[in-house]
């Protein structure tokens, strides 16, 4: 069952109050929280836009959750480069609905039954199961949607060739999934494909993050799929995400380019200058909105990435599709792949 069918004046009418309410519930159960929306003023929203937003950075200076401690199932930490990450709290309940709703958009263009799957990472990151890193959350969120996984990389990060030859001999001739951070794919899938000759022709390619890279490199999303193509691999979808509001994708619709939003989220764009909602076609700060985060006041975030709204339900799938152009300068650069130290 699809999360890309709400118009988005449908789209607002049911996530408004929702995430009115959130506001509410983390208000009272968040200190911090609620000493930010005091000192701002803040009393009621009557659109989206009216939201109070964090600046998704505040998680890296703040502890910021709706639970106590003794409820904290999980802790998740993100990507950042300087030593500075977010930390964000679920308790089960969270835990489990963001991986619900991560199922139901990734089964859009998966569909509902498990693929023999190669994970283009190595498993040495998944060392500690109770605290991840953004990349080793996302890597062990999407295995859960694959079979018969096979990882590309080896304990010391290097290519595991015979492995992945060994899997598309096995399951080759079927469909099967590929998920991994953009810049590992380019490196360790691609260019390895292409070397050694591997047909990937059957293959669904979920990727994120790691642009930086390849924009040093003159790789754009254009040439990446291009490329792509070349060893075969055609049904290729991007997402955009964060360890802040984990669970909630942005994907690539079926006609690719755009990015969508699932029902329950959406963007806003905003003037970096004024916080003004802009309309199509100008670019500003990401505002991203999710209904999911319910442990820690994470429902409104603004982004330091810069995008663009392409459009307003008049693309593949219903509701607005957007663009993501990059970092804000001077932002510090991070991504769950930008990370990557290659062995050495």
């Amino acid at each position: 069952m699809s999360v890309f069918t709400l118009s988005q004046s449908d789209k607002e009418a049911a996530l408004l109050p929702e995430l009115a309410s959130l506001t509410e519930h983390h208000r009272s159960r968040c200190a911090p929280y609620d000493r930010i929306l005091s000192a701002q003023g803040y009393a009621k929203a009557s659109d989206i836009s009216e939201l109070p937003w964090l600046p998704v950075r505040l998680f890296k200076t703040l502890e910021l959750k709706s639970i106590p401690d003794d409820e904290v199932f999980k802790t998740l930490t993100s990507s950042g480069t300087t030593g500075d990450v977010s930390k964000i709290y679920l308790d089960k309940a969270a835990a489990a609905e963001q991986q619900r709703r991560l199922a139901a958009t990734v089964q859009t263009v998966l569909g509902p039954k498990r693929l023999p799957m190669i994970l283009v990472d190595t498993r040495a990151m998944l060392k500690d199961r109770k605290s991840f890193s953004a990349r080793g959350a996302g890597v062990l969120g999407m295995s859960t949607f694959g079979r018969d996984h096979v990882w590309a990389l080896d304990l010391d990060g290097h290519v595991d060739l015979a492995a992945l030859r060994g899997f598309l001999d096995k399951h080759g001739d079927q469909p099967f999934l590929i998920f991994g951070f953009t810049f590992l794919v380019w490196l360790h899938l691609y260019e390895v494909a292409k070397a050694n000759g591997l047909d990937l022709s059957n293959g669904i390619l979920i990727h994120s993050g790691g642009w930086k890279k390849l924009v040093d490199q003159a790789v754009s999303p254009v040439v990446f799929r291009e490329r792509l193509a070349e060893v075969g691999l055609t049904r290729v979808h991007n997402y955009y995400g964060m360890v802040e509001q984990i669970g909630t994708i942005f994907l690539e619709g079926p006609d690719g380019g755009s990015l969508y939003c699932p029902d329950f989220a959406d963007v806003v764009i905003r003037d970096p200058e004024t916080w003004a909602e802009l309309p199509p076609g100008q670019p500003g700060l990401i505002e991203v909105v999710s209904t999911l985060p319910t442990s820690y006041p994470g429902h409104v975030l603004l982004t330091e990435d810069l995008g663009v709204l392409d459009g307003i339900d008049d693309g593949a799938w219903p509701g607005k599709r957007f663009s993501v152009l990059g970092r804000l300068p001077r932002a510090e650069a991070r991504g769950c792949s930008d990370t990557y130290r290659e062995a050495a």
